[in-house]
């Protein structure tokens, strides 16, 4: 009984459907769309670390859109390739097209040169039919490179996915300290006590001016118990309750006693010189209780000399220069000066995709040096005139010439 025509439109509808989805696999699988992705990739990133507000423009959904389709285009263009190479390395096939190289060697029998090749290291098949015997012997070496070259896709997926889970669930940090200061690791939360304390800045600098030893003296504390201390230095983070701690920038502070002339104490603390002026590092506080602020600069680097100006409602009041352990009345106040300090500004990150990123980079770079220094190599050996012709292909990045020529010293003297 033949079938009705709404059922064969049912029937084959299911047809249809896998025909679309392969060709929509096939499509996202293309090496073109997955450079083109690539580039887009490459150019946001570059365009995020030149410009200032560049960072920020990567949280948003059309990042995470470019990513997403990186990806996606990554596994389809796995899933495509992934079925032929299987096939390809349990049965291979003859070698076709143009770019193969080719040489003629002796005529022998076909069942020696496949054994003679799967000594070689080939997984061979013989073609033909068993009636009239092998016409052709296809064998392939080194196979599964073709899936190590391939893994490189799910390499670039694993290092997208670890670098969306550090964007989604990590955070960072930064937060200005004085020897003596404390500052949580993160935003505070109920039951997080992770925090550092910064001890101390030892810095040393070469006669051009250039840092020549920056290292900061540190305390992790969880609970407010001291953990450990360590020294940050410039690419030596410290890690602590999954958090790195990287030492920012720097710069100088004043420690100073600021009293009226009476004797009573304004300020004992240091003030950090956190601003540029002129090329020289300046601070001020402003103490409300007396009506003035106060300004600092360090004058002299050479001989650590700082300047004191006392600013009231009628301008400027007074100025001093003082050297560490100086004391000197300036305007109405009294003012000493100990030594100089450093502030630091910290910064504290928790990237729980770094792992995962890591692993995908690793696994990137392991595929690609499988696939560049142990090639596939494919070949076919069939009569050729009174003599068998050896075809060999290598991988579109290497011309197998030497790997023919030791071919055919195996199988034959070349004609």
């Amino acid at each position: 009984m033949a079938a009705s025509p709404g059922a064969a439109g049912v029937a084959s509808r299911p047809d249809r459907l896998a025909v679309v989805a392969e060709r929509l696999l096939r499509q996202l699988g293309d090496a073109r769309l997955g450079l083109g992705l690539l580039l887009l990739t490459g150019v946001a990133n570059l365009l995020a670390a030149l410009l200032p507000e560049g960072p920020r423009r990567l949280d948003g959904p059309p990042y995470a859109l470019l990513l997403g389709a990186l990806a996606l285009s990554a596994v389809a263009a796995v899933a495509v390739r992934v079925p032929a190479t299987w096939r390809e390395w349990r049965r291979p096939g003859p070698v076709t097209g143009g770019g193969a190289l080719r040489a003629t060697i002796a005529a022998r029998p076909l069942d020696e040169v496949e054994a003679l090749l799967r000594d070689a290291g080939y997984r061979t098949r013989a073609g033909g039919s068993r009636r009239a015997g092998p016409s052709a012997v296809h064998g392939v070496r080194r196979g599964w490179s073709r899936f190590a070259a391939q893994a490189s896709h799910l390499g670039l997926v694993v290092v997208v996915l670890g670098a969306a889970i550090g964007a989604a669930f990590g955070s960072e940090t930064t937060f200005s300290l004085l020897p003596g200061d404390q500052a949580l690791l993160d935003a505070p939360e109920l039951g997080f006590s992770a925090a550092v304390r910064l001890d101390a800045l030892d810095a040393a600098f070469g006669a051009d001016g250039r840092p020549s030893r920056l290292d900061t003296e540190v305390t992790f504390l969880r609970d407010g118990e001291v953990v450990e201390a360590r020294v940050l230095r410039v690419n030596e983070p410290g890690s602590f309750d999954g958090y790195l701690v990287h030492p920012w920038t720097y710069g100088p502070a004043a420690r100073v006693r600021i009293a009226t002339l009476g004797g009573a104490t304004l300020l004992d603390a240091p003030i950090p010189l956190d601003a540029v002026r002129e090329g020289r590092p300046v601070g001020a506080v402003e103490l409300r209780s007396a009506g003035v602020s106060v300004g600092l600069v360090l004058a002299d680097s050479a001989t650590n000399a700082l300047g004191v100006s006392v600013v009231g409602s009628g301008g400027l009041a007074d100025t001093a220069r003082l050297q560490p352990g100086d004391e000197a009345r300036v305007g109405d106040l009294v003012v000493a000066f100990d030594r100089f300090d450093a502030w630091v500004t910290l910064m504290s990150r928790r990237d729980p995709g770094l792992g995962i990123l890591f692993a995908g980079a690793a696994l990137l770079c392991a595929s690609l040096a499988i696939g560049f220094w142990l090639p596939r190599r494919r070949v076919t050996v069939r009569p050729a005139g009174i003599g068998l012709a050896v075809i060999l292909r290598g991988e579109p990045f290497h011309h197998p010439t030497a790997e023919l020529e030791r071919l055919v010293g195996l199988l034959g003297a070349r004609r």
